[in-house]
């Protein structure tokens, strides 16, 4: 690369932004007050009431559902949106009948 054309290499440009942002990161927390903690400063807030913390252990049960609904969806639009015109069509209604009975038994069955 000629010049300075080497600093719109991805790993400069990169590095470079990385700089910037730490910069902005210092200045912001130069520029903020100091925490004092006082009574319930870092309690959460819930209108006033005293709610206890309690903890809570998520699972992926509910992703997977989400996921696999979003790749049967999307691949079925991407197969449909590529059918060519003809007698295949017939297919890629047939396609779209399967997708729908895929559709229900996942809703079915969670």
């Amino acid at each position: 690369m000629n010049g300075i054309g080497f600093l719109l290499s991805p790993p400069i440009a990169f590095l470079f932004f990385l700089g910037v942002a730490f910069a902005l990161y210092a200045l912001g927390k130069a520029m903020a007050p100091s925490l004092t903690k006082v009574g319930g400063k870092l309690t959460t807030y819930a209108c006033g009431e005293d709610i206890p913390g309690i903890k809570v252990q998520f699972g992926y049960r509910l992703f997977f559902f989400v996921a696999l609904f979003f790749t049967i969806m999307h691949v079925a639009v991407l197969v449909i949106a590529t059918v060519p015109s003809g007698k295949v069509v017939f297919f890629a209604i047939f396609y779209l009948l399967m997708i729908f009975l895929s559709i229900m038994a996942l809703i079915r069955r969670s």
